[in-house]
C-alpha cells in the first residue's frame, strides 16, 4: 500500500496515565497532594490482607500439632489398648485434619502470590517514571539505579516461600512451651538450640551483609555493561571492538565472580552451621528424652513427640535460612525503591497553570549533568514568534543549554521561566503540552510511526498526528512505509535510516502545536529535501506564535532564525538579532574567538 495514507485510527498507544507525581524542571517530583511515602501506603492498604494470612497461619500452625497429638494417641492409647476401631477413627480424623491444612497452606500460598501482584500494580507505574527520571537528576549514577528491578525483587519475595516462614516463626516459642510442658529438661535443651541458631543466624547477618550489598552492586553494574554493549551493537561489529569488549568483559565479570563467590561462601558456610547444630539438637531431644524415659518420667511417646515438635518449632528458622539470600535482597531493594520513591514525591498540590504562550526568560541559569556546571549564568529572554539559533564552538555547552531549558539535565541555579513561572509548576503531562523537543540523539520506541509521533498518548487525535507530519515534511514519506502510520518501527520492527528517524523524531516534537519547540542538531542528518522541510516548518512555528531553539552549525538552520546566542565555554559570549552579525557563520567565529 506504498504511497497511499494508511488509517491511524487503529493504532496502538500505550496509554499514558496521570497518577504518578510530576517532575521538576531538575528531575526531582513536584509536589502532587500525595502521600510522600508510596511504599508504605501500598503495604498499609495491605493490612487487613496480611491480618487475614496472620489468621490463617495461626490455624496452620494449631494443625501442625495433629502429627504429634495423633502419635501420643497411637503410643499411649492404640498400642496400648489394641483397639483397631480407636485407630482407625483416629486415622480419619487425622486425614482430614491433614486435608484441611493442605487446603489452608494452598490459600496462604495464593494470598502471597496476589499480595505480590498488588504492591506491583499500586507502584509499577511509579517505579518505571522515576526510573526515566533518575539518569537526569543523578546523570551516570542515577542510570545505575533501577527501581523496577528493585520493584521486581519484593514481588519475589513476597510471592515466595520467605514470607510464610517469617509468620511461622512466631509460634516457636509456642511449640518450645509445649515441649516444656511434656518436660522441662527438654524445654531447656529445646531452648537451648534455639538460641544457638538464632545467634548464628544474627552473626551471619552482621558479617555477611557487607560482601551481599557488594555483590548486587557488581550484579548492576554488570547488567549496565551488557546494555550498552548492545545498544552499540552495530558500532562494534563495524569497528572489529568485539575482542577488546569482551576482554574487558571478561575481567569485570571475573571480579563479579568474585564476590558472588564471597557471599556465597559465607551464605553456605552459616547455612552448613545452622542446618548441623539443628541435627545434633534433634539428636539431642531424643538422647535426653530416652534418659527421661529410662528415668520412667515421660513416655516414649512423648520423648518422640518432643523431638519432632521442636523439629517443627525450628522448622521456619530453617525456611528462614533457606530464603536468606532472597530475604537480603528484598529488604535491600525495598529500602532502596522507598527511599527514591519518598525522594520523587512531595507533598501538596498543584494548582494548574494555563499553558505558556508568550515568554522564555533565562535568568543567571547555571545547569549540567553529574554536578558539574557547564553551562554558566546564562541570561537572555525570548517572546512568541521568535527563532533563537545557538552557535559555537564543539564544547561550548550548546546542547547542555537546551537541555537544562527542557528539564533534561539538573537545574543547578539560576531561573528558566515561562510566562514568569517555573518549569515544576506543571504536571509532568501538561509540560508536554509546550514543550517540543527533538534530541541530538535520536531515539524511538518499539511502537508504531503514529504512536511514536503521539508521544504514546493513549487519545491521540488522529488528525494532530497528521498535523504534526505534514508539518515535518514526512507525511509521504511515512504513507509510502509498507504500513503508512501503522508501521511497527523499533528494535524488531521496520528499520528506518537516520534522516528518517530524525524526521520522525522532529514530527514527535512538533505534535500538539508547543509554544517551545528546541530542536538540537535537527538537520544533522537530513539530504536537502529534508532541510528544506525543516526550513518550512521553523517558518510555521513562527507564524503560530512559538519560540524555536535551534542548535546548528548550519547557516541554513540559522537563516531562519530572527536571533542569535553565542556560547563559549559554557557562558553567553553574545546575544542578538541575527542582522547584528554580517553572516550566521560569523556568529561561530565570534564565539570562537
Amino acid at each position: 500500500m506504498a504511497g497511499n495514507p494508511t488509517p491511524i485510527e487503529g493504532a496502538a498507544f500505550a496509554p499514558v496515565s496521570g497518577k504518578d507525581a510530576p517532575r521538576s524542571a531538575s528531575g526531582a517530583r513536584a509536589p502532587t497532594g500525595k502521600s510522600v511515602d508510596p511504599v508504605g501506603d501500598a503495604f498499609r492498604s495491605l493490612r487487613a490482607c496480611f491480618t487475614g494470612v496472620a489468621v490463617v497461619s495461626a490455624v496452620i500452625n494449631l494443625l501442625m500439632l495433629t502429627g504429634q497429638i495423633f502419635m501420643l494417641q497411637i503410643y499411649d492409647r492404640v498400642l496400648a489398648s489394641g483397639s483397631v476401631p480407636t485407630l482407625v477413627t483416629l486415622s480419619g480424623l487425622v486425614l482430614a485434619l491433614f486435608g484441611f491444612m493442605a487446603l489452608l497452606d494452598g490459600l496462604r500460598s495464593r494470598i502471597f502470590t496476589r499480595i505480590s501482584q498488588d504492591v506491583d500494580n499500586r507502584l509499577s507505574g511509579l517505579a518505571f517514571r522515576t526510573s526515566t527520571v533518575l539518569p537526569v537528576r543523578f546523570g551516570a549514577k542515577g542510570a545505575a539505579i533501577r527501581p523496577v528491578q528493585d520493584l521486581d525483587n519484593v514481588r519475589a519475595f513476597l510471592a515466595g516461600s520467605g514470607p510464610a516462614a517469617i509468620f511461622d516463626m512466631p509460634w516457636l516459642p509456642f511449640y518450645l512451651g509445649i515441649v516444656f510442658l511434656f518436660a522441662s529438661l527438654l524445654g531447656f535443651v529445646a531452648l537451648a538450640g534455639a538460641a544457638i541458631i538464632f545467634t548464628l543466624i544474627i552473626i551471619n547477618e552482621l558479617i555477611a551483609r557487607k560482601a551481599v550489598k557488594s555483590a548486587m552492586q557488581t550484579a548492576g553494574q554488570r547488567t549496565s555493561s551488557i546494555e550498552e554493549s548492545r545498544r552499540n551493537a552495530e558500532a562494534i561489529q563495524a569497528m572489529g571492538m568485539s575482542g577488546a569488549l569482551t576482554a574487558r568483559w571478561t575481567d569485570s565479570n571475573v571480579g563479579y565472580l568474585d564476590k558472588q563467590r564471597h557471599a556465597a561462601d559465607w551464605s553456605s558456610l552459616f547455612s552448613t552451621m545452622i542446618k548441623s547444630t539443628r541435627m545434633v539438637l534433634q539428636s539431642a531431644m531424643l538422647a535426653v528424652g530416652a534418659w527421661l524415659v529410662i528415668q520412667q518420667e515421660i513416655s516414649a511417646g512423648v520423648m518422640i513427640a518432643a523431638s519432632i515438635m521442636t523439629a517443627r518449632a525450628l522448622a521456619p528458622v530453617e525456611a528462614a535460612i533457606g530464603n536468606w539470600p532472597v530475604f537480603v535482597t528484598a529488604r535491600r531493594s525495598l529500602g532502596q525503591l522507598r527511599k527514591i520513591l519518598r525522594e520523587n514525591e512531595g507533598a501538596s498540590g498543584l494548582i494548574p497553570l494555563p499553558l505558556p504562550n508568550k515568554s522564555l526568560k533565562l535568568d543567571r541559569f547555571t545547569c549540567g549533568p553529574d554536578g558539574q556546571a557547564v553551562v554558566k549564568a546564562a541570561t537572555f529572554d525570548l517572546e512568541a514568534g521568535d527563532a533563537l539559533a545557538v552557535v559555537g564552538p564543539s564544547g561550548s555547552g550548546k546542547s547542555t543549554l537546551v537541555r537544562g531549558i527542557a528539564g533534561a539535565i539538573p537545574h543547578m541555579s539560576g531561573d528558566v521561566r515561562f510566562d514568569g513561572a517555573e518549569l515544576e509548576q506543571w504536571a509532568d503531562d501538561r509540560i508536554g503540552a509546550f514543550i517540543g523537543y527533538l534530541p541530538q540523539d535520536i531515539q524511538l520506541f518499539d511502537g508504531t510511526v503514529a504512536a511514536n509521533i503521539a508521544r504514546f498518548a493513549g487519545e491521540a487525535d488522529p488528525a494532530a498526528i497528521v498535523e504534526a507530519a505534514r508539518l515535518a515534511g514526512v507525511h509521504e514519506l511515512i504513507v509510502g512505509l509498507p504500513d503508512g502510520y501503522n508501521t511497527v518501527i523499533g528494535s524488531a520492527g521496520y528499520s528506518l535510516s537516520g534522516g528518517q528517524r530524525q524526521r520522525i523524531a522532529l514530527a514527535r516534537a512538533l505534535f500538539g502545536d508547543p509554544f517551545v519547540v528546541i530542536l538540537d542538531e535537527p538537520n544533522s542528518n537530513l539530504d536537502a529535501n529534508g532541510e528544506a522541510a525543516l526550513t518550512e516548518a521553523i517558518k510555521a512555528l513562527r507564524e503560530k506564535g512559538s519560540i524555536v531553539i535551534i542548535v546548528s552549525h548550519r547557516p541554513s538552520a540559522m537563516a531562519v532564525s530572527n536571533k542569535v546566542l553565542c556560547l563559549r565555554d559554557g557562558q553567553v559570549a553574545a546575544f542578538g538579532p541575527r542582522q547584528k552579525f554580517v553572516r550566521p557563520v560569523e556568529a561561530v567565529k565570534e564565539a570562537g574567538e
